[in-house]
């Protein structure tokens, strides 16, 4: 079943940033080690280690909670990164762990709504679970 995008939730060090947000993209990726010995036709390889990045887009805002505060305010650190896909809500897919802001750009259009955009760089395991049952 197709899931629409409009209810996921983003969070950087437990502020949620949501409301700001129109676009979200993560990116996993491995190592590949060429283990290719004399005598072969075709190349082997063993996995490595994995690594990944998170892009977010959307709206400025410089409030207290807001992207200019929470992701420009904290260029060069290690936050806690939370996505949730689909929403808050029991048994819906999570994705976390440590993040590092590599990036934050500004865009102001003389006949637009100023824009950000924010790189991160996952730093450690990202674990990919669901949320836990509510009481």
């Amino acid at each position: 079943m197709s899931v629409h995008g409009k209810n996921a939730v983003v969070m950087i060090n437990t502020t949620d940033i949501s409301e700001f947000c129109n676009s979200v993209g993560t990116k996993r990726a491995a190592d590949s080690h060429d283990t290719t010995t004399f005598g072969k036709k075709s190349k082997t390889y063993q996995g490595g280690l994995l690594d990944g990045t998170v892009s977010i887009e959307g709206f400025y805002e410089s409030g207290t909670t807001g992207p200019k505060t929470v992701l420009e305010g904290a260029l060069g650190t290690t936050v806690d990164f939370v996505y949730r896909p689909e929403g808050t809500g029991s048994g819906k897919p999570e994705q976390s762990g440590d993040a590092v802001i590599t990036s934050y750009e500004e865009t102001t259009p003389v006949a637009d709504m100023i824009t950000f955009k924010a790189e991160l760089q996952l730093s450690d395991d990202f674990a990919t679970t669901t949320q836990p049952t509510t009481p």
